[in-house]
Order: structure tokens, then sequence, then C-alpha cells
């Protein structure tokens, strides 16, 4: 019976060493770095083994009956979906359960990566509200998800793009005070001094997860500090997963790989139609090597007719002349040329009313009269006197009597 616990302190402790090793590399895509991943990976599985055994957490228990020793055991399902979701592959065993027998794509395995990804979340989080470690923000957050998993965002449903903003603003503030405040509990002189008495935990200043070394309180307080962390952590590692769906769901489906001749026909056929001998299209996988296609395939003749009896149109076809046309189109310049001179563009202008002449210096000169000009000075002198008779008629300010008494 007190080998049990034991054996799973240092199975946990072995998980957590190879976790934390991890953090600090970025030959990403090495086989190394995979084989230690999957290794943390079965480390912490492990772990969820012995656990399950040794019915270590209970729902009819709440965190006050949880002894401070087994309180990090509760961050197993969490650091187990952060590791899974760093995978670019499933794990052989998590593959054959979760991918149908014939799928090797790579979104599918990706797709099941994710999936892992979530249930590890998933079961990190209920474990958490089961022992009322959950505040009641993240109680709401974790109703909303339970609702609708797949669409499940930490911004309020059917917020616009500035409440979006404002919720990844206070996320960011929530995440940094939260590790502000677990770094803080663990450089307390109290939990240091049990980090110093149970440094073998494998974390960076310890888990303090032995019995009977340092401050209890201490301990306990970074313990669920971290909890707390982790959970919010976790919300967004779900939001995260979602959008990397929903980016899946866009990508195309992959093509079929071709079949090779080991006699090498596709490459014979390939070379006799790049030579000219079929066309494209012509053998029904539409391959040719020519960097220009035919005239029949460039106007939309892909052969069948174009229109049916009802006059609609059967496949994609382009208006175009004939190949005259094209062949007058070959030397042609890419940009539109001049057709006509700037004068005779200015010329035109003139012509319909586009150019207003006058205005500025030119509306004060005035032009000197003509003495030779009998008729025109006649003119000048009628319009002076009716303008003195006006004036004569109609004094200033007659025509103001609104403002009068």
């Amino acid at each position: 019976m007190d080998e049990e616990p034991r054996s799973l302190k240092s199975t946990f402790s072995e998980a957590e060493k190879n976790r934390i090793s991890l953090e600090a590399r970025h030959d990403f895509f090495s086989q190394s770095y995979r084989d230690a991943l999957a290794a943390a990976i079965q480390g912490y599985y492990k772990c969820l083994d012995q656990i399950g055994r040794l019915s270590l957490f209970s729902p009819n228990e709440t965190v006050e009956d949880v002894s401070t020793a087994d309180l990090p055991y509760l961050l197993v399902n969490f650091h187990l979906a952060e590791l899974i979701q760093k995978q670019q592959e499933p794990l052989p065993a998590l593959a054959n359960s979760i991918l149908p027998p014939t799928s090797n794509a790579p979104h599918e395995q990706r797709r099941a990566v994710l999936a892992a990804t979530r249930d590890a979340y998933e079961r990190f989080l209920h474990l958490l509200d089961s022992y009322g470690l959950l505040d009641s923000t993240y109680t709401k957050l974790l109703e909303r998800y339970t609702d609708d998993p797949t669409s499940f965002s930490t911004a309020p449903p059917n917020a616009d793009p500035t409440a979006r903003r404002n919720a990844k603003i206070a996320n960011f503030k929530a995440e940094k005070e939260l590790r502000q405040k677990l770094e803080y509990l663990r450089q307390r002189p109290e939990y240091a001094a049990a980090a110093l008495g149970d440094d073998d935990s494998g974390e960076e200043g310890g888990l303090g997860i032995g019995a009977g070394t340092g401050d209890e309180e201490a301990i306990r307080a970074v313990h669920l500090a971290h909890l707390a962390y982790s959970a919010h952590m976790a919300f967004q590692g779900l939001e995260s997963l979602n959008r990397e769906l929903e980016v899946l769901a866009q990508a195309p489906a992959p093509s079929a790989p071709e079949s090779r001749s080991p006699t090498g026909e596709n490459d014979a056929r390939r070379r006799q139609g790049a030579h000219g001998s079929r066309s494209v299209g012509g053998d029904g996988d539409g391959y040719s090597e020519r960097l220009d296609a035919p005239l029949s395939s460039r106007m939309g003749q892909r052969g069948g007719p174009l229109l049916n009896a009802q006059g609609k149109p059967l496949q994609p076809f382009t208006l175009v002349g004939g190949r005259q046309e094209l062949a007058r189109g070959v030397f042609r310049p890419g940009h539109n040329l001049p057709t006509m001179s700037i004068d005779e563009y200015l010329e035109e202008e003139r012509r319909r009313g586009g150019i207003i002449e006058g205005g500025g210096e030119a509306s004060m000169r005035v032009p000197e009269p003509d003495e030779d000009n009998i008729e025109k000075a006649d003119q000048e002198t009628m319009k002076a006197r009716e303008w003195d008779e006006f004036k004569e008629s109609n004094p200033r300010g007659s025509g103001n009597t609104l403002n009068r008494g």
C-alpha cells in the first residue's frame, strides 16, 4: 500500500522533467524531439492510469478533502493536453482509436490530435469544477463551452470586432495577473524552504509534494494558484483549438496519388503527349508538358456541345474572335497607346465647352473702346443713360422697408 503513492510520485516527477526539458528545445521537427515528446506523453498517461487505480480523486469530495501532496496530480490532464497539441501526428495507439482504418491524410491526423487535446482539456476542467476550484467567471465559460464546444470563444456570443478585441485584452491582463501571482507565491521564503526539501519533483522551484517539508499552507497556496492559472490557459487553448479546426475545415481535400506503372507507361505516354501526338485531354487525364495550351482549350472548347436544347450552357466558354484576331493581338503593347495629341485634346475640350476661360486677372482688364465704331459707342451711351435713370427712380435704401418704424 505504501509503494503505490511513491510509484505515482516517481512517475509524475519523471514526466514533469521530460516536459520541462522540452520547453527549452526548439528542434520541433527532429526525431529526437518527437521521441522525447512521446515519452513525456506516455509518462502522463501512466500517471492517469495509476491515479485511476488508486481512486485518488472522487466526485463526492471537496478541495478541502484533497491533501496538499495530491494537488499537483490535478494538473496531469492539463499538461497532457499541452503536450498532445504539440504533436504533428497522433501516437499509434491514439490514432488507432480515433482515425478511420484507411485514413493517413495529414488533415485527418491533425484532427485526431486536436480531438485528443480537447478531451484532455475537458477532463481537466470538469475535474476542477467538481472540486469547486473554478470561480464564477470560469464556471460560466465552462457552461458556454458545454453548450456548444465546437464554436466556443472567450468573447461574448455574437460580439462585434470591438467586443472581441476587448475580450482579448481582458484575457491577456487576467493571464498576466495570474502568472504574476503564481511567481510571487513561489518566491516566498516559506515555499522556497519546501522546494529545497523536495527538489526531485522536476518542476522549477519544486512542487512541494513531499510530506512534512516546509510550510504546508504556502505550498497549498502555490498549488491552488497554479490550478487557477492552468484553468485560464485551458480555456484559451480550447478557443485556439476551435480556430485551428476552422482553418482545417477550409483546407482542400487531398487528391488521390496517381498510380505509377512499373514499366514506365505513364512516362512514355506523357512524353508522347508532349511531342504533339496526343492533345491535352485526349487520353482523359488532361496532362501535357506544353507551356501553352492548344487554342481549343483556351477558347473553352473542351469537346461536346456548349449549349443544350433549351440554350443553357453545358460548360464554361469564352466569346473570342478567330485565329486572325488572336494573331493580331500577339505583338500589341500591354498598355493603351494615345490616339490624339495634347493640343488636339484641348481643342476638343474647348469645342465641347469643357474649358472655362476668363476670370482672375483677365476679368479685370477692360478692353479699350474703338472710336471708329459709332454704333458700339451709341450702345454704350444708351446703357449708361438707362442706368442713371434707374438710380434716380430707385434711390439707395428705398427697397428696404421692413425695418422702418
